[in-house]
């Protein structure tokens, strides 16, 4: 990817690019005097980024991702992606161990996985890497890369525990809204969790999903704040 390329996938204005690249703040080489960037490495920055943005970077960042991947944002929806008996509400799990096991549980209940060993395993590497713990009460654990081969399309499943995990939040908060996303390519990936990080960006929206009665109602609300943000699109914000 081009310095022009990354700026319009991360919805940054070409000089912050070229000053980010200089600085060796993000992900990058030079050859001939040019900035030469590899989108893989991109995806991995972004992803990093995402907690610390605000609504409107956020939203940036989510039309040119879907954009660049030729993909219809107001069409593409999360709540889609949950399968039927994808949402515990509660979620029985008093560890991240735990949490990791019941969620894959779920996807795996509705026949998404393939091979739940290695699936798990790509999981755990990731929360090594570092925490998807990244704000209080919430944690989207998922794989680093897109797992073509672990299971049968993409997907999420989502579960609120009845108390707080210790799931390694950095504030030291505990963790009790998980969503689990898996996708079997980059353009899914990347989208999934950029619309998800807009939906939870607001603090009163993760309060309604942990305070559903059951699966039912945190069905039901995830895609009430779902549908506005695609409202928002439809008038152009």
């Amino acid at each position: 990817m081009t310095d022009r390329q990354v700026a319009a996938y991360v919805h940054l204005d070409l000089r912050e690019v070229q000053k980010l690249a200089s600085r060796g703040e993000i992900p990058c080489r030079k050859a001939a005097g040019k900035f030469i960037f590899f989108k893989s490495e991109v995806d991995d920055w972004l992803e990093m980024q995402m907690h610390t943005l605000g609504r409107d970077r956020l939203a940036g960042i989510e039309r040119g991702v879907t954009a660049h991947h030729g993909q219809d944002s107001a069409d593409a929806l999360v709540g889609s992606l949950i399968p039927s008996g994808g949402i515990a509400v509660p979620l029985h799990a008093k560890s991240r161990e735990k949490v990791i096991r019941a969620l894959v549980d779920l996807a795996d209940a509705a026949g998404l996985v393939h091979i739940r060993d290695e699936l798990l395993a790509e999981i755990r590497a990731r929360e090594e890497l570092c925490t998807t713990a990244i704000v209080p009460r919430l944690a989207i654990p998922h794989p680093r890369r897109p797992v073509p081969y672990d299971i049968t399309t993409s997907f999420v499943v989502a579960g609120v525990t009845p108390r707080g995990v210790p799931y390694g939040c950095p504030t030291g908060s505990r963790t009790r809204l998980f969503f689990l996303v898996c996708c079997k390519d980059d353009r899914t990936h990347v989208h999934v969790l950029a619309r998800l990080a807009r939906i939870l960006h607001d603090p009163t929206h993760v309060d309604a999903l942990i305070g559903a009665a059951d699966a039912e109602e945190f069905d039901t609300i995830l895609n009430r704040f779902e549908h506005a943000l695609v409202g928002q699109y439809a008038e152009g914000h």
